[in-house]
């Protein structure tokens, strides 16, 4: 789809999605690729504090962590923006997670294939609450090094969730992830609204 502003003589809707996944996944980063307005971000620089909490081995260089949320924004259609709320990634800040998933039509679980065990508690935390996510492979450097369907054998995670890989510093491939989600959301509603009661 190409950008066009909203309409301004149609119906606008309007919904929020999470992004989440492990310390130092590249949430900020997607969620800035894509924003069509400055990102609000509440990056702070990692202090000692952190030692022995935060595991940076696996993140050498990283010098600074998300300790609330970042906020971005993109329109998607004329008639479709996109509210989006990137998670923090430590696991000390997930209390702040039940408050940013309040009214979300579903989430970004963002995965390292080099750590895939890191997005286990994220994947946890949308099936408890049933809410609809995919899995987003992002390829450092450019590169995909594991089959989707590796990934979501690995994951252990149902058939009907998309997983998809995308390069989270580049705005088309992070709104296709984010269009992605949309259709399965909307696919997802369909199937129920149809289903027996």
């Amino acid at each position: 789809m190409s950008h066009r502003p909203p309409n301004p003589g149609g119906r606008v809707t309007s919904a929020k999605i999470v992004i989440a996944g492990g310390f130092g996944v590249g949430k900020t980063t997607l969620v800035g690729s894509v924003s069509e307005i400055t990102p609000l971000t509440t990056e702070a620089i990692m202090t000692s504090a952190g030692v022995g909490v935060d595991d940076t081995r696996q993140v050498p260089g990283k010098s600074t962590t998300t300790v609330a949320m970042d906020f971005g924004r993109i329109s998607i259609d004329r008639d479709l923006i996109l509210y989006l709320f990137g998670t923090p990634g430590q696991t000390r800040f997930w209390f702040m997670w039940d408050e940013l998933v309040r009214g979300a039509i579903g989430a970004v679980v963002l995965v390292d294939t080099r750590r895939l065990a890191d997005c286990f508690a994220a994947i946890d935390f949308f099936e408890h609450r049933r809410l609809p996510y995919l899995v987003a492979i992002n390829c450092f450097d450019g590169m995909q090094y594991h089959d989707p369907q590796d990934v979501r054998d690995a994951l252990a995670i149902s058939s009907d969730v998309p997983v998809v890989a995308c390069d989270a510093r580049n705005r088309e491939s992070t709104k296709h992830v984010l269009i992605s989600l949309v259709e399965y959301v909307l696919t997802m509603r369909r199937t129920r609204a149809v289903a027996p009661a």
